[in-house]
């Protein structure tokens, strides 16, 4: 059964980006003493068909790898797969790349997603208040949080919301280089929705 997933870096004290969202904190982080790999996101993605990310996010793409001049970067790193981008501003799209800007609700946006989608998961790429807000509406299934060997001491939360143990489960513990990788499955809101 597909799912909803927010997969992503997060410090150790649980930060996704420093206070000027930056991620240049994660590119510091290099591979384990045995030189094992330190992102399984090529695996990871290979079972994506549709994902969504907040402004500040496809704005720090955008901006990191000059997509508006080297477009075909995007393909190289998420081929064809349709993104959707909610944001409340307007935003350049990038040539070639199949792009929905949307606002507002995730619920209807989930939908044309998971139609989009076809039996593949979805990936919440981020900000954490974007996940929040799927996680707010029982739409997010499971957090992948990579987390580094680094503290930034404040800057963007991983997820900006109370979730407790009543909502979220350990699903699997996996060492990835020097990132520990921790898997939750994420129960509805309780009483229902």
């Amino acid at each position: 059964m597909p799912k909803t997933q927010y997969y992503t870096a997060t410090t150790i004290d649980g930060f996704i980006a420093d206070e000027s969202n930056s991620l240049d904190w994660l590119f510091e982080v290099g591979s384990g003493p045995d030189g094992s790999a330190t992102n399984p996101f090529a695996e990871f993605f290979a079972d994506v068909g549709a994902f969504a990310m907040g402004a500040t996010t496809y704005q720090w793409v955008l901006d990191h790898d000059n997509l508006l001049d080297n477009p075909g970067k995007w393909k190289e790193y998420y081929g064809d797969v349709p993104a959707w981008v909610f944001t409340h501003r307007s935003l350049p799209p990038i040539p070639g790349a199949t792009l929905h800007f949307v606002q507002g609700d995730v619920r209807p946006v989930h939908e044309a997603m998971t139609a989009a989608a076809a039996g593949k998961n979805i990936w919440v790429v981020g900000g954490g208040e974007l996940a929040g807000s799927f996680a707010d509406a029982s739409l997010l299934d499971e957090l992948i949080l990579g987390v580094a060997p680094v503290a930034l001491g404040a800057g963007a939360p991983v997820l900006p919301r109370r979730l407790t143990s009543a909502r979220l489960a350990l699903a699997d513990v996996t060492r990835r280089g020097e990132f520990a990788y921790l898997t939750y499955t994420v129960g509805g809101l309780e009483g229902g929705d």
